[in-house]
């Protein structure tokens, strides 16, 4: 197969968009992000140092990307399968574009749903026993083949979803989609473009600490707080994300904010299901808490989905928020 030639992408005008498939993505919230950014933000359209925590499938980083001049860029994930994928698509997106293509053409072939579904089952295992010996910490030509991998599976699996157990295997089942769209070129050319000059960071949210000044702008996007009680659905990386990861974090975002840094945190509303429950309002008193609607996309029966509330939580006053919570 010829090499792939990334020349005629490097001026395209196209905006990048998540190269994969990620629950709790922040795609339907962008225009209440941005009319909730800091008013200098807004008026320059320049960002002179953007942090981003959580990134997940990046759809706000992207999107800022796209629409404002960021100075400087750090993106954080703890999820190191997320991050290959990040650094694969930076250093050599041309190459994961011709492993992608290869694995694309296998899977079409294939013409039965069993084959396709004996296909996603023997990658999903190989990507599974692979992380043994995987050197995460020293980047190779491994890492575009892993990456591939990756965007295969959650291309292909149940809802598009990542999802690991508690030893950090992918365990999402088939999905069965007529055409899933395995290889997006101008997309991760676009999303090359973007991550260029972007710092690609694996860790804990805690790693951010030493980016953040007071010409920061930051952005949480954490795992949610379940809905409900008896949700189990928040394993995203084999890490946890409790709730005494919450209130870690809401300690973090008060000192980040004693920093002088400007902040911005989304997480889901408790009172979509417990109107007493004042679990957020307790831990960003002295902030201001927005309550937006959203879609409800994750849930696995249909008619469980619907609009709920989700929470944006700034450090610093914009041109719609309501009172500073004083619960």
């Amino acid at each position: 197969m010829k090499a792939y030639d990334k020349t005629e992408f490097e001026h395209s005008d196209v905006f990048a968009k998540p190269f994969m498939k990620w629950a709790g993505g922040k795609t339907q919230l962008l225009q209440e992000l941005e009319i909730r950014l800091p008013e200098h933000i807004l008026l320059s359209k320049t960002i002179p140092k953007y942090v981003e925590a959580f990134v997940g499938g990046g759809a706000f980083f992207f999107y800022l990307k796209g629409n404002y001049d960021v100075k400087e860029s750090y993106i954080i994930d703890i999820n190191r399968e997320l991050i290959v994928g990040y650094v694969a698509i930076k250093n050599n997106p041309g190459d994961l574009i011709d492993a992608l293509k290869k694995i694309r053409k296998k899977y079409f072939s294939m013409k039965t749903y069993s084959a396709r579904k004996k296909y996603f089952y023997e990658l999903r295992d190989r990507y599974n026993d692979d992380m043994e010996t995987f050197n995460y910490k020293r980047y190779s030509r491994k890492w575009i083949k892993r990456s591939s991998m990756l965007i295969f599976l959650n291309k292909t699996c149940f809802n598009g979803l990542f999802r690991q157990n508690s030893k950090g295997r992918f365990n999402v089942p088939f999905g069965n989609y007529k055409n899933p769209k395995i290889c997006d070129e101008i997309n991760i050319m676009a999303v090359h473009k973007c991550l260029k000059d972007t710092n690609i960071i694996w860790g804990d949210f805690y790693q951010s600490e030493k980016y953040i000044d007071s010409n920061t702008f930051v952005y949480f996007d954490p795992p949610y707080r379940p809905i409900k009680p008896t949700s189990n659905f928040t394993s995203y990386a084999k890490e946890n994300f409790d709730e005494e990861d919450q209130k870690r974090l809401a300690g973090f975002y008060r000192k980040m904010s004693d920093k002088g840094a400007y902040l911005m945190l989304s997480n889901s509303d408790p009172k979509n299901e417990r109107q007493n429950d004042d679990f957020f309002e307790e831990l960003y008193r002295g902030f201001y808490i927005d309550r937006v609607l959203a879609n409800r996309m994750i849930n696995s029966k249909a008619d469980k989905r619907g609009k709920i509330h989700e929470l944006i939580i700034t450090n610093y006053e914009s041109n719609v928020n309501g009172d500073i919570c004083q619960t």
